[in-house]
């Protein structure tokens, strides 16, 4: 099923790519919204941690790969100097060493901040007016970062139901800040990082 919905993802963002070439961050933005579903499908049909690890590990690598000489255009073209993919297949394949299937629930919560809260925050951001500025070379809008905040609270009180509100607030705020330090794409490595120690520290 995981791989089923990974190859429809690539596809789809081939072909966004070749109908809005003009749009190379939207290609982009798909998958990285489009592969964060992959974790809740991984736990839905209860993939051992042994081909979990294995794939997210050749997805990594695949992923450095495809940034060094450009095979699939459609995950890199974006304009700037970004590891970004790179960075978030390692974030997903460190959660996973850390916390599958035990805690399945916070790999998804982590990785789906990043995927939807990121994603989405790049998406309206840009193609909506709002407020923007420049932080480390990396353009800022008030839309985007809010709609950071919202996506994230709403992850985290849909997978992560146990926390106490205050404490799932306190998460979202923090990884919306760290969200704004995005040089390069790092941002992709922190925040789910970010987001799964707190969760795991505030409620053990």
């Amino acid at each position: 099923m995981v791989s089923i919905w990974l190859g429809l993802l690539f596809i789809s963002s081939s072909l966004i790519k070749s109908t809005w070439p003009q749009q190379p961050e939207l290609s982009r933005k798909v998958v990285h919204i489009g592969a964060g579903f992959a974790l809740p499908l991984a736990w839905f049909s209860h993939i051992p941690l042994s081909i979990a690890l294995a794939a997210a590990l050749l997805a990594t690598a695949l992923a450095a790969i495809n940034h060094r000489w450009r095979l699939l255009p459609a995950l890199e073209d974006v304009g700037r100097a970004s590891i970004g993919t790179v960075a978030y297949g390692a974030s997903i394949t460190l959660l996973l060493g850390l916390f599958w299937p035990q805690r399945a629930d916070l790999v998804c919560a982590a990785v789906l901040t990043m995927a939807l809260g990121d994603g989405l925050a790049g998406l309206l951001g840009a193609h909506f007016p709002s407020r923007r500025w420049q932080l480390f070379g990396q353009t800022k809008s008030l839309l985007g970062t809010a709609v950071m905040a919202v996506v994230t609270l709403l992850v985290l009180l849909i997978l992560l139901p146990q926390l106490p509100i205050y404490q799932l607030l306190a998460i979202a705020a923090s990884a919306t800040l760290l969200e704004q330090f995005s040089w390069g794409g790092i941002d992709n490595f922190s925040v789910p990082l970010l987001v799964a120690a707190m969760a795991h520290w505030l409620g053990s």
